[in-house]
Order: C-alpha cells, then structure tokens, then sequence
C-alpha cells in the first residue's frame, strides 16, 4: 500500500464520518423520513454527485446510520455486562448502559426504535447488529439457569408456546419444564428495556415519574421477577 494509497483511505473514512455526522443532525432536525443526500451534500458544501459515490441512496446512508446506531448501543450493553458479577446484576449494568447511550443519542435511538421509515426496508446485513442486545439477555438469562439462580415461574403461561420456529429452532426447541416458557418471558426484558427508555426519551413519563433513575430501575426488576432473574437495586 502506496502512501498516497493510505491518504485517500484516511480522507474516504473522514469524509465518510462527516455525512454520517450531517446526517445524524438532519434526523434530530426533520426527522429519519425526511433525510436528503442533497440537504447532506449542502450541509457539508458537497456536489451531489460526490455525495453518490460514498452512499448511492438515501436508503444506503440510512441502512449505515442503522448499523452504527444498532452497534454502538449493543456494544455499550456488552461492555457493561463484562465482568465476574452475578447474571442479574450485570443485567442490570447492561440495562443502564443502554439508558445512558439512549440519552445522549436520542437520534440515533428514535432511528432504531422508533417509526419506522416509510418506503424503507432494512436489509439482512442489519439483523445481526440489532439482535446484539437480545443475543446478550439471552446469554444473561441462560447463564443464570445454568448457575441455579433462575426461579420457576409461580404461574406457568399457557400454552400452545408463543414464540416462532425461528425462535426457538437455534436454541435446540423449547427449554425443558418447568422453564418451558422462559423465551416468552425472557422476551419481555427486552420489550421492557426498550419501552422504559423510548416512553423516557419521547417524553411520555413527563409530569408522571417523580425520579426517572430509580423508576427505570424499577421497570427493569419488575421485569426480571417476571423471568425468575434476581436483578438486586443499589449496586
């Protein structure tokens, strides 16, 4: 590789940050159904055409933005979680990370979690970055059954199972009694991570929630109990 060769890298890869960059802005400014290479190449004082070169359409700059966003949320997640805690408590930790990235990113957040954007169809390369934050309760929630420190439920739910082939077919089928429906309840950590933070961020717990740290908090032990994961607070 050529010096030369490296410089135009390096200036691709700046140039590249700064569209994703314009870009975020135009999503906190108009909205993700709005986004325009045009209003990104003016941001940046761009010719269109120049533009096209990094990101052949408004659906291939928002696919990377997807990307980025779906990565960078579940890398907080992980890295939170590292560590020789129980499940539950690093469960915890994960949560919160995702609150905190939540916060200071509500763009991206309202990106991913949000509308979605009219005419536009994720392709498969983002399923693998937006299932990071389930792979990891999963995990959190299978390492806890395998420790012991995984409570029955008092009230099995009724079956037939609610949850798809295409599920439960990697995970071997349905986990044996009396855990038989732990997927279906471990959905709704996720669901209820999520929910906490979108009604948060949107701005649906304003005038309602007195202490929004200790709240979400809440959320996310009562959401636990439900799977039999012991999640413990002030820590």
């Amino acid at each position: 590789m050529t010096a030369s060769q490296t410089a135009r890298q390096l200036a691709r890869a700046e140039l590249t940050r700064a569209i994703k960059a314009s870009a975020t802005r135009q999503l906190g400014e108009t909205g993700a159904a709005a986004l325009s290479l045009r209003a990104v190449a003016r941001d940046l004082g761009l010719a269109s055409s120049a533009l096209y070169r990094y990101f052949p359409s408004r659906d291939a700059l928002l696919t990377a933005l997807i990307v980025d966003a779906f990565n960078a949320i579940g890398a907080a997640a992980e890295a939170a979680a590292v560590g020789p805690g129980a499940p539950g408590a690093r469960w915890l930790a994960a949560c919160r990370a995702v609150r905190r990235w939540a916060l200071a990113h509500p763009q991206e957040f309202a990106l991913v979690y949000g509308s979605p954007v009219p005419g536009y169809q994720a392709p498969p390369d983002t399923v693998d970055p937006a299932t990071r934050i389930t792979r990891l309760l999963a995990a959190l929630v299978l390492e806890a059954h395998a420790q012991g420190q995984l409570c029955p439920p008092a009230q099995p739910l009724p079956g037939p199972g609610l949850i798809t082939r295409r599920v439960l077919d990697p995970l071997g089928g349905p986990p044996a009694e009396p855990y038989a429906d732990l997927v279906e309840r471990s959905l709704t950590l996720w669901i209820s991570l999520v929910g906490t933070v979108s009604f948060e961020l949107f701005g649906h717990l304003d005038a309602v929630v007195t202490d929004f740290d200790a709240y979400f908090d809440a959320t996310v032990v009562v959401a636990a109990e439900a799977v039999g994961l012991a999640v413990p607070l002030g820590e």
